[in-house]
């Protein structure tokens, strides 16, 4: 395939701070600032990457977009626009979850974030298996190396480690997505782990899965562990803009679609790679 499908680009806007700077982002609170100064201003936000329906139609990756659109993943796959690095941040650093929701507090906007607020921003709704590790909830013989075989082109091959090379295309392309999208990490986006194959496998099977119960594992992870990057900037760059996060003289960055080279099935963009 000579076609070149979409990831995306962050392009620098300009770096101007609100007036208040740290006080007016978090309302004052002294304890919040300093774990922001020491800690949280520390973390390094995830590159977000974009996929587009049209490019997996041109492409004839017809299945994977139908796999997709029945788990409601489109409009969260396809979010661009302009993120703010530095209200993210802040976003996490007052992250916490009440209840069954998250609560965060930005510039002195209270930000609970329901079932409909997710419906509103994502259109996912609140059900579907709730994938936990060590609760796969799926199937209790589920076998991580029988299934990821099954996904190879060569089913034959010997098997050391689950990894994205080898895997049949829709497979692949899924994986991908998963490593970078879904659920993104700092690294080692080839590695596959048993819950990434459990979310491909229900992906291919049409078993739904709790996109939001996912999600926000995945954020309250980031908070815990140092290693992780911020996660899903254009999501919370648009609930700051659903909540209306007063975002003027804000650092702000744009994520848009660029075309980049597909080439033996690995997607790549400049340096980096899918």
């Amino acid at each position: 395939m000579e076609s070149t499908p979409p990831t995306s680009k962050r392009i620098k806007t300009r770096v101007v701070r609100s007036g208040g700077i740290l006080e007016g982002w978090f309302s004052g609170d002294n304890e919040l600032i300093e774990r922001y100064r020491f800690e949280t201003s520390k973390k390094v936000i995830n590159n977000p990457k974009v996929v587009s329906f049209d490019w997996l139609k041109s492409q004839k990756l017809d299945n994977v977009r139908k796999l997709l659109k029945d788990q409601l993943l489109r409009r969260l796959l396809e979010m661009k626009g302009n993120i703010y690095p530095d209200l993210i941040r802040v976003f996490y650093t007052n992250l916490k979850l009440e209840g069954n929701n998250l609560v965060s507090h930005v510039k002195g906007v209270d930000m609970e974030i329901t079932h409909d607020v997710w419906a509103a921003v994502t259109g996912l709704k609140y059900a579907g298996l709730r994938i936990n590790k060590g609760n796969l909830g799926v199937a209790e013989d589920f076998n991580k190396v029988q299934y990821y075989k099954s996904c190879l082109k060569n089913q034959q091959a010997q098997v050391r480690t689950c990894s994205v090379g080898g895997l049949k295309l829709d497979e692949r392309v899924l994986a991908l997505i998963v490593t970078w999208i879904l659920t993104p990490r700092r690294s080692n986006h080839s590695f596959l782990t048993e819950e990434d194959l459990v979310y491909i496998y229900c992906i291919m099977k049409k078993i739904k899965i709790n996109w939001i119960h996912i999600i926000k594992k995945h954020m309250q992870t980031s908070m815990r562990l140092s290693d992780y990057h911020y996660p899903y900037v254009v999501l919370i760059s648009k609930f700051l803009l659903y909540f209306e996060v007063n975002l003027e003289d804000e650092t702000s960055e744009l994520v848009k679609s660029t075309q980049d080279e597909i080439h033996q099935n690995k997607w790549k963009m400049g340096e980096q790679r899918w």
